[in-house]
Formats: C-alpha cells, structure tokens, sequence
C-alpha cells in the first residue's frame, strides 16, 4: 500500500492521475455539452432530461457522481500545482530567451486557462445548481422571474412534465418538474453572464486541445505515428466543447430560445385539460390560477 502511496507522490504517478482524472472530466464535459444542448428541442425535452437526472437515479447515486467529479478536479488541481511547483524548483532561473519549440498557445496557456476555469466551475455551480448568485437566487416561491420575453408574464418554478406535447399523469397526478428550460435562459439573458460563460468556454477549448492530446501522453498511448492524429483529435474536440457551450448563450442573447412556461404544452393539448389544471393557456399569454 505505501509502494502505490509513493508511486502517486512521484511526478510519473501525478502525471498517470493527472491523465486518469483528466479523462473522466473530458467525457463529462462532452455530456454535460450534449445534454445542455437539448434545449434547442424545446422546453420539455431540456426538462424531461433533468427530470431523469434527478428522479431516475437515487438521490445517494446521485449525490456520489458529484462527489466523484469532485474528487477528479481536486486532484487534477493538484497534480497540476504541484508538478508545476517541482518543474519551477529543477530550474529556479529562467532560460535568458524564452522560446516556444513545439509549443503550442494553448500549452503555454495551461495554467492561466486552468486557474480561470477553476473560477469559472465554482461560479457555474452557484448559479445553475445551487442557484445562489445575487438577483438571480430564484427565491420567490413559485416564479424564477417577474417577467418573460419583457413582457408582464411571470415564469414558474416547477412545470408539468411534459411527454410529445401532453401532460404525463402519475397516479392521478400531474407530474411537476423543475423548470430547467427557463431558469438557463433567465440566467443567459444577463450580457455579462454571457460573455463570461463564452470566455470561459473559449479557454476550456484551449485547455482540451492541449490537455487531449498530452492525456494519450501520459498514458503511453502517444507515439511518432499517432501524435499528429491525436492532436488533430484534440482540437476537433476543443472546438466541438466550445461551440457546443457558447451556442446557448449566444442563442439565448439574439432571442432565438425564449422562455416557455408551459412546459413545452401545446396550445391543443392544454385546451383539453380540466378546469382544475395549474395553468390556464390562452393565444396570447399564460398566467397563474
């Protein structure tokens, strides 16, 4: 036991776990992308996918995939840091030129892009899953915000569940989930709120066409033969995370997503519901019984 301790105290084994949490974070991104990306769908596509997030998988389950990306980025970090550390004490006097062979902007940037986008996960986390950021806490019980597309209608909380357009019913029971759908596009009508999540997914795409290819690296996977292609991989991935992020945003400012407080519902389908439906849908609005 204290042989693997000190092998993962080594730079070989900081590198190897440096690699190893590296991945587990690259295939996170490119599911977090995809799913986000659902929006575009409509409300209750974007929704339905939270909804299984939440009440498909045990709260515990649920609760140990956070703590296990938790542990990843720590470690990253400070493998990050202390290998960074030791590379500064094998050389305390810097090189009289600086000059970057086979190197490319984005692994000279490593470390700046890293400390930000340290930043830039502590603050996405407040904003969208703890929902703390001042004026946008979402605390008013039942309406994330006072209006919708400027106009006086308010937008709820909680939506039903909706399934190709119609109510899902559970014993008897509309079946309410958390307005996902509204909520990111509430948060992305601040410019600034924008901007800073297209920065910060622009330096992630730096990040990743470097981390990419020097994670194949670490694991010995990375030869002559395969190192171009690796690369090539890398910045097609980069790329693919950024745009894949920064579209919803952008999307969000120019006014092609907007809010839906009905949940995805039809006007068709919520004329057929009873009178003791929660919304009341009419051509022009819909407002709170």
């Amino acid at each position: 036991m204290s042989y693997i301790f000190s092998f993962l105290q080594s730079t070989i084994g900081r590198k190897l776990l440096m690699a190893l949490t590296g991945f587990v974070l690259v295939i996170f991104v490119m599911g977090h992308m995809l799913g986000n990306l659902q929006i575009f769908l409509g409300a209750d596509v974007i929704n339905a996918y939270a909804y299984k997030l939440h009440n498909l998988l045990p709260a515990p389950a649920l609760w140990l995939v956070r703590i296990v990306l938790l542990i990843c980025i720590v470690i990253h970090v400070w493998a990050a840091i202390t290998l960074t550390l030791d590379n500064r004490r094998a050389r305390p006097q810097e090189y009289h030129k600086k000059r970057a062979i086979q190197a490319t902007y984005s692994s000279r940037t490593m470390r700046m892009s890293g400390v930000i986008l340290l930043a830039f996960i502590f603050f996405h986390i407040a904003h969208f899953t703890l929902r703390s950021v001042p004026s946008m806490e979402y605390e008013e019980p039942g309406v994330i915000s006072d209006k919708i597309n400027y106009s006086d209608v308010r937008i709820p909380t909680e939506v039903p569940l909706v399934n190709k357009g119609e109510v899902v019913v559970k014993n008897g029971q509309k079946v309410m989930t958390f307005n996902v759908h509204d909520m990111m596009i509430a948060g992305f009508k601040s410019k600034w709120v924008s901007m800073f999540y297209i920065i910060a997914t622009g330096l992630l795409c730096l990040h990743l066409t470097h981390g990419v290819s020097s994670m194949f690296q670490s694991l010995g996977l990375r030869n002559t033969f395969w190192r171009a292609r690796l690369d090539r991989l890398a910045f097609v991935y980069g790329w693919s995370v950024f745009l894949g992020f920064a579209v919803i945003p952008l999307a969000t400012l120019i006014g092609v997503l907007k809010a839906d407080p009905s949940g995805g519902l039809t006007v068709k389908t919520e004329m057929h519901i009873d009178d003791s439906t929660i919304y009341e849908l009419s051509s022009h609005d819909i407002t709170l019984k």
